[in-house]
Parts: C-alpha cells; structure tokens; sequence
C-alpha cells in the first residue's frame, strides 16, 4: 500500500490510473487473445460444420419431395387409368362430345 502511495504522491493520481488502467487494458487483451479466442475459432468450425450439414439436410428434403410429387402424380395418372376403364369405355358417357372448352384470357 505504501508503494502506491509513493507512486500517486510522485506521478499524480491521474498518470497513476492511466497507468493501471493500461495494465487493466493489457490483462483483458491477453486473457481475449490466449482463453476466448480459440474458444472463438473452434465455435466458429462448429458452426460452418452445422450450415453445411443443415444445407444437405435441405437438399436431401428438396430431392425427397419431388420423387414423393413423382410417385403421387404416377399413381394418380394409374388410378385414373382404371378408374375410366372400369366404369365405361366411353370416355364422355353423357354425351357432351360437342361441348368446347374456352380457355381464360389473361
């Protein structure tokens, strides 16, 4: 206690703090660079790892989907096969044959 007397009385107070809170600035910077930093690093590997996996993930649900879209469209096409082959093999059973059909203009 004696010493930062010594150095207050012989320096002043206010070059005393700017000294100790240089240090105080030194101590910090030092424990960021050499404990948080490489926290920082191998977190932030963590992550790029966990997008590219999430990136995969999407593509392989996006792929999922269309055969899922395929697979329903070839099994509607099939079960509307048999549905109309079933029931007559006249494919307009009322007998709108001369009815046209406008398309919606835009």
């Amino acid at each position: 206690m004696n010493d930062l007397t010594v150095i207050i009385t012989e320096f002043g107070f206010a070059i005393s703090l700017a000294v100790g809170m240089g240090y105080f600035i030194y101590y910090v910077w030092r424990f960021i660079v050499n404990n948080i930093q490489p926290k920082l690093d191998e977190m932030h590997l963590a992550l790029i790892k966990c997008i590219d996996a999430n990136r995969m993930l999407d593509n392989d649900m996006i792929r999922l989907q269309q055969k899922v879209d395929v697979v329903l469209k070839y099994e509607q096409i099939h079960n509307n096969e048999y549905s109309t082959a079933s029931i007559d093999s006249d494919p307009d059973p009322v007998g709108h044959d001369d009815v046209q059909v406008q398309e919606p203009k835009l």
